[in-house]
């Protein structure tokens, strides 16, 4: 969906960020670009309802798989951009989750996937042949605004994958370090985020995204589950570098919300992705800018130019005498 060269506004305080960014972005454009491409998408809902006991579950699981095409009409009557696609069952002690999975056109959804499921369970409150104890429209089980395994193993948002072969010389030119020891700077940090129990394997996405996601109209929050992923590094046959990241979970929007904004409408008009149909390219672009992100901060930590970057990037600091 993202096609050509895109000028990408960020919204920052971190000193070293924008140059950070633009370093791996000047290194994947002198290598002819990446290529990223959107693998699938929906957003969810997930009420949950208490029942005197498992055989009760069981009649309400009966009834609310029978009635899906009806939940489905109720959904069309909400929104004219989301659909539900898709409704998933868990059951825990007398306790069933429904999942509500949905797609939301050009938007990031959050507002319309609500609207929708309240009027889905307001008609299980009312039309469900077990009356459920206790009922609530969100039972942190979607993963909104959380990182969660459930999302990361499967989509939220927007699946999108990125990938780009830096030639060995330019990794050396631009950042001062070899291929090779990328790739063994990948391996350690692989070993550490897993020893750590972080989601996903990667350096930084949550700076790329919270600086875009500030500057074009996005939920800002959302970063907390965007921000997961993994991100690998290869030493390819003839010695360059391959390296490509994945992103489940990233929620964004090319309308509404704040995309509405006057400047975040602008930022969005600077990308070329302002208004409808441009959702899709918006989220392979953060993808790419995380990959930019990804090559620079390794380089810099291979390099050993981490700390010294920030030191000389840092903004002047008022004297405390």
């Amino acid at each position: 969906y993202a096609q050509g060269d895109y000028y990408v506004p960020m919204a920052t305080t971190e000193a070293a960020l924008v140059a950070s960014y633009s370093r791996g972005a000047k290194l994947i454009s002198r290598a002819g670009g990446c290529t990223a491409a959107l693998l699938s998408e929906s957003i969810s809902r997930a009420p949950a309802f208490a029942f005197h006991n498992l055989r009760d579950c069981g009649q309400f699981i009966n009834w609310a798989v029978s009635d899906l095409d009806q939940f489905k009409r109720l959904v069309a009557s909400t929104t004219r951009h989301g659909q539900l696609v898709d409704m998933q069952l868990t059951v825990e002690g007398n306790h069933v989750y429904l999942n509500f999975e949905y797609t939301t056109g050009d938007a990031a959804g959050q507002n319309i996937v609500t609207i929708a499921t309240q009027a889905i369970f307001e008609y299980i409150q009312s039309h469900a042949p077990v009356k459920p104890c206790f009922a609530v429209l969100e039972a942190n089980h979607s993963g909104d605004k959380k990182a969660s395994a459930r999302s990361f193993s499967t989509v939220r948002g927007k699946k999108v994958t990125a990938e780009v072969v830096i030639p060995a010389r330019l990794v050396e030119s631009t950042l001062r370090t070899t291929p090779a020891r990328l790739v063994e700077y990948w391996r350690m940090a692989a070993i550490g985020g897993v020893m750590s129990g972080t989601l996903g394997i990667q350096g930084h996405y949550a700076n790329a995204l919270a600086a875009i996601y500030i500057a074009c109209g996005q939920d800002a929050a959302c970063v907390a589950e965007s921000a997961v992923g993994i991100t690998r590094f290869e030493l390819t046959e003839n010695g360059d570098l391959y390296t490509a990241v994945t992103l489940p979970n990233l929620m964004v929007g090319s309308v509404g919300g704040g995309t509405g904004l006057p400047s975040q409408q602008t930022c969005l008009e600077i990308m070329g992705l302002s208004g409808p149909g441009h959702a899709r390219a918006l989220a392979e672009v953060c993808a790419a800018v995380c990959l930019a992100g990804e090559l620079s901060i390794a380089g810099a930590l291979c390099a050993g130019s981490f700390a010294s970057a920030h030191h000389k990037l840092a903004r002047a600091r008022p004297s405390l005498d």
